[in-house]
């Protein structure tokens, strides 16, 4: 069903919806405070003291008429929880996406709207506008990003700049060890170049942002960066591999 829809077509139905969303909660610029938005479209959020998953959308009689309400679990993370609550708005809406694609939502099956949910929240999180002028602005600096956009994590932002223009291959090690690498550009990335081991390695070490030598970059690589996020036990770095334009 979805699936058959072209990508580019979903995808903007899903940033127009997003769009619509943020302009219904009266949000005029970054960092989107989820909480807030959810207050201002009229949806309750409660915690969920059954604690299964990390939110649910459900609609609770009061008085009578049942109101939207968004069960939130408990989450010592802050962009966990600003993330729960994106995906459980994402979930209210979803419905709005299908009626943009002239598709049916009664059709659709939990997959597909988990799907539609789980990129509206990273639309709602990230504005396309506001992150394209943002990362722009600042070359695509994740800590500057992240700055930015407080309320999305450093993954989120990372996974988010795989749908923008610039050619780039994305890349998450945890403890030393590659979690995923993707490309908007390449629908299959080459291995880890020793540049950017390099750089991964300096992150890794140093715990500060660190970059390739420019002498050292292979053809079709315009540039390597490496941002550390470090925490008591646990280290994990995002690279930023930006490819040449002709790629």
């Amino acid at each position: 069903m979805l699936a058959e829809i072209p990508a580019e077509q979903a995808q903007g139905a899903i940033e127009d919806v997003a769009a619509e969303l943020l302009a219904a909660g009266r949000v005029d610029g970054p960092p989107v405070d989820a909480f807030a938005l959810a207050e201002r479209l009229g949806l309750t959020v409660a915690r969920d003291g059954w604690g299964a998953g990390r939110g649910r959308f459900v609609r609770v009689a009061a008085g009578g008429t049942p109101q939207p309400t968004i069960l939130l679990a408990d989450d010592p993370r802050p962009e966990r929880r600003q993330w729960a609550l994106a995906h459980e708005i994402g979930e209210s809406a979803a419905w709005r996406v299908f009626d943009e694609l002239a598709l049916d939502p009664r059709e659709a099956d939990a997959s597909a709207r988990e799907q539609v949910a789980n990129r509206l929240a990273g639309c709602l999180l990230l504005p396309r506008p506001w992150l394209i002028a943002a990362g722009s602005a600042c070359e695509w600096d994740l800590l500057e990003l992240k700055r930015q956009f407080a309320t999305a994590s450093h993954e989120l932002i990372a996974r988010r700049t795989l749908e923008m223009p610039p050619p780039v291959i994305v890349t998450l090690l945890d403890q030393g060890r590659p979690v995923w690498r993707r490309s908007n550009a390449l629908s299959r990335p080459p291995r880890i170049t020793d540049p950017e081991w390099a750089a991964w390695r300096l992150a890794h070490d140093t715990a500060a942002p660190a970059a390739a030598d420019p002498g050292d970059l292979p053809e079709g690589i315009a540039q390597v960066r490496a941002w550390p996020v470090h925490e008591p036990e646990w280290k994990r770095e995002i690279l930023r591999t930006d490819l040449d334009a002709w790629w």
